[in-house]
C-alpha cells in the first residue's frame, strides 16, 4: 500500500517579488543615509582643521600714554611759595613856585603790606620734558624755572600813614596811586631776594615727586631750565 502523496513543492519557500514602489523607497533611503554620512564626514574635514589651527597673533600694539605729562599739565600753574612783605614808601611831588623862588611839595608816607605768589608754569612743558622708563620706573622731568605769578597789596593792611601838602603846593591826586605802584614793585623785588627761589624749587620738586610716585614712578629725577632757555 502506498503512502500518502507529498507535494513536491511543499518545502520550497516561495518569495513574492517586492513591489517596485517599495524597492524605490528603499533605494532613496539608502541614498539619503549615504549622503548624510558623506556630509558629516566632509563637515568634519572642514571644521577639524579650523579647530586645530593655532590662534592668529594679535595685531594690537599697546603704546603707553604719557600719563605723567597729562597729569602734570592738568595742574597748569603749580603755586609753590607765597611771600608776605611789608614795605614803607616815602613819596613826594616837588613843585616850583614863584618863578622858582619857592620850593613846595606834596608828600605822603604809605605803609604797604603785600603778598607775592611764586610757582612753576607747567603749561610750558613740552613732550620731551617728561619721560618715564617703564622697565626701571624712573621718571625724568625738565622744569621751567620758578617765576612770580602775582603780586598784590593787602588792602586791609595797606594805608597812608601821613600826607602833607605845602602851602603853595598843589595837591597831586595821583600821588597815592603812584605810591601803591611803587610799593607793589618794591614788594615783588624784595620777595625775590634771598633763598626764596631755592625754596620754591624745593617745594615744586616735593609736590611733583609725590604726584609721579602716585602715577607709578619708582624714582623721579628733576632738572631745571635756566631763565631765558626754552621760552622762559
Amino acid at each position: 500500500m502506498e503512502g500518502p502523496l507529498q507535494d513536491p513543492y511543499a518545502s520550497v519557500a516561495v518569495h513574492a517579488p517586492r513591489p517596485p514602489a517599495q524597492a524605490g523607497r528603499a533605494a532613496r533611503i539608502a541614498l539619503l543615509v549615504v549622503a548624510s554620512l558623506a556630509s558629516i564626514g566632509f563637515g568634519a574635514l572642514v571644521v577639524a582643521p579650523r579647530l586645530r589651527a593655532p590662534a592668529p597673533e594679535s595685531g594690537v600694539v599697546v603704546r603707553p600714554s604719557p600719563a605723567i605729562l597729562v597729569a602734570i599739565r592738568d595742574l597748569s600753574r603749580l603755586e609753590t611759595t607765597e611771600v608776605h612783605v611789608e614795605k614803607v614808601v616815602d613819596l613826594a611831588d616837588r613843585q616850583s613856585r614863584l618863578f622858582g623862588l619857592v620850593q613846595a611839595s606834596d608828600a605822603l608816607l604809605l605803609v604797604a603790606v603785600g603778598h607775592v605768589t611764586i610757582g612753576v608754569d607747567l603749561a610750558r612743558l613740552g613732550e620731551d620734558d617728561i619721560a618715564m622708563d617703564p622697565e626701571t620706573g624712573v621718571a625724568r622731568m625738565t622744569l621751567p624755572a620758578p617765576e612770580v605769578f602775582s603780586t598784590r597789596l593787602d588792602e586791609d593792611g595797606t594805608y597812608v600813614y601821613t600826607r602833607s601838602t605845602s602851602l603853595l603846593a598843589r595837591r597831586n591826586e595821583q600821588l597815592e596811586s603812584r605810591a601803591r605802584k611803587e610799593a607793589t614793585e618794591a614788594i615783588e623785588k624784595a620777595a625775590l631776594e634771598g633763598d626764596v627761589m631755592v625754596r620754591a624749587r624745593a617745594q615744586a620738586e616735593r609736590q611733583l615727586t609725590a604726584l609721579a610716585t602716585q602715577l607709578g614712578a619708582k624714582r623721579v629725577d628733576i632738572r631745571w631750565r635756566e631763565v631765558g632757555v626754552g621760552g622762559d
